[in-house]
């Protein structure tokens, strides 16, 4: 049973990173490259914190290395300045980010940086845990927590063209 969820897991962290080039590759548009960039970026994010929310609901066998893996690229990937991906001008065309961001600027930073601090106690969090997956969940909640209190200022439900 245990070499079952093994190679389940094997597979499925594959599958993960076989479907998370391809997708953050296929926002990329040379018209577009800051509203690409950002796009292509969060796809990424999605790619790490996915996972691990699906962990700690239980639609995933818990896996504490694939955790710690996940954790570790999410806490990476928000180390990144994607505020520059937010650069004047790009708030038109393809995107879902609304108009307040650059009339908010240092309220949008502010909530970027709140991802940012977040990512980093999860990473710590999984790194100590010993498989305490409720201070896991919690960790996990809390990133969630700041990514919705900039979806809910900053993104729009639909595309604006």
């Amino acid at each position: 049973m245990r070499k079952l969820l093994r190679h389940s897991l094997i597979a499925a962290i594959g599958l993960s990173a076989t479907i998370a080039a391809p997708l953050a590759i296929s926002h990329f548009d040379d018209k577009e490259p800051m509203q690409s960039s950002r796009q292509s970026y969060f796809a990424l994010v999605a790619a790490s914190f996915g996972p691990i929310g699906a962990m700690v609901k239980g639609d995933m066998p818990w896996d504490e290395a694939a955790l710690k893996s996940y954790a570790g690229d999410l806490e990476n990937l928000t180390e990144l300045n994607a505020l520059r991906f937010f650069a004047a001008g790009s708030e038109k065309g393809t995107t879902r980010a609304k108009p307040e961001i650059w009339s908010n600027m240092q309220d949008f930073s502010d909530k970027y940086a709140a991802l940012q601090q977040a990512a980093e106690q999860l990473e710590e969090v999984v790194d100590d845990s010993a498989g305490d997956r409720k201070a896991v969940a919690q960790a996990f909640g809390e990133v969630g927590q700041t990514c919705k209190a900039c979806h809910d200022d900053y993104k729009a439900k639909n595309y604006l063209y």
